[in-house]
């Protein structure tokens, strides 16, 4: 008989790559998993993993373990699910959320908060984390919802095992320091930014390679991206106090009481799309949540700018 639990350890390796980054995911140590995963091969029969260099790879038997693995624990995480709602008469259970930072203020906190009311039987745990990282975590069961952007030219990933649903669209909105001669009309031509330094988000996310395309395609330009930050608060605070430019979505300016200028970009329209991940199967904890997020999105008012002619 295959343990469940086994099962689940095996999944996280083929995930991760090494056995020492499954431990560190899962708080085990790296000799027992080690431990583990070879009670598995015996009760297998056959070698699940293999080295390559440092790190592992499933083999053909590792492969279809792995491949059930995932059935068998969506199916146990919905019995779970069901049970624990039949038992409170209601819809019940843990439901963990991962977000962005703006998403996390603006949709994720609402909808925590209706639904203490309507569902006090749901236990929401919320996590800020970027979807890059967000993903993962959901197909392996450490998140059950996350709530992801894509900026227009900058496709995701598309996830043929997760089910993904649009909640907001919205426009990208130009930056300036409330001083700045450019912010006396109302929509700025980037091209004349083109000497200012710019502040966004870390390399590697969306938000920053969203700066780098407009800049580049809409300004003709390389942008000066001298101040970093995920935090939409400091990247306001540095176009303030440093003189920095920014392009920032209408959800994260939502929340702002910096004393800078929002103008719009006169060169073409940039927008974001924030969505829904979950699961392909959802239980009825995850519905009731995904419920509240969509609820929480309707009081947003902020739409998707036309196509750039």
């Amino acid at each position: 008989m295959l343990d469940l639990h086994r099962l689940r350890l095996l999944r996280e390796v083929a995930a991760r790559g090494t056995v020492h980054a499954a431990a560190r995911a899962l708080g085990y140590t790296p000799s027992a998993i080690s431990q583990q995963l070879a009670v598995l091969e015996r009760e297998a029969g056959a070698p699940l993993l293999e080295r390559v260099g440092r790190n592992v790879r499933v083999t053909d038997a590792g492969a279809v373990l792995v491949r059930h693995a995932e059935s068998l624990l969506a199916g146990v995480e919905a019995a779970e699910a069901e049970l624990a709602a039949v038992a409170a008469g209601r819809a019940a259970g843990v439901v963990r959320v991962g977000a962005f930072q703006s998403a996390f203020l603006g949709i994720v906190v609402p909808a925590v908060r209706s639904l203490t009311a309507s569902h006090p039987d749901i236990r929401v745990t919320a996590t800020e984390i970027e979807v890059e990282e967000a993903a993962p975590a959901l197909r392996l069961q450490q998140l059950d919802a996350v709530v992801g952007d894509e900026y227009s030219g900058q496709p995701r990933a598309v996830h043929a095992d997760l089910h993904r649903e649009p909640l907001l669209r919205e426009q990208i909105r130009l930056v300036l320091p409330a001083d700045h001669p450019a912010a006396a009309a109302g929509r700025v031509r980037l091209a004349v930014l083109a000497g200012m330094s710019w502040s966004a988000s870390q390399p590697g996310t969306g938000h920053r390679e969203m700066h780098i395309r407009a800049c580049r395609e809409l300004g003709g330009f390389e942008p000066d991206l001298r101040y970093s930050s995920d935090d939409f608060f400091t990247q306001l605070e540095l176009v303030r106090a440093a003189g920095a430019a920014a392009l920032m979505p209408e959800l994260g300016l939502a929340h702002s009481s910096a004393d800078v200028a929002v103008r719009s970009i006169a060169d073409g329209a940039v927008g974001r799309e924030v969505f829904l991940l979950t699961r392909a199967a959802r239980t009825p904890a995850v519905g009731a949540v995904a419920g509240a997020l969509r609820r929480a999105v309707a009081g947003q008012r902020v739409v998707l700018a036309p196509p750039a002619p």
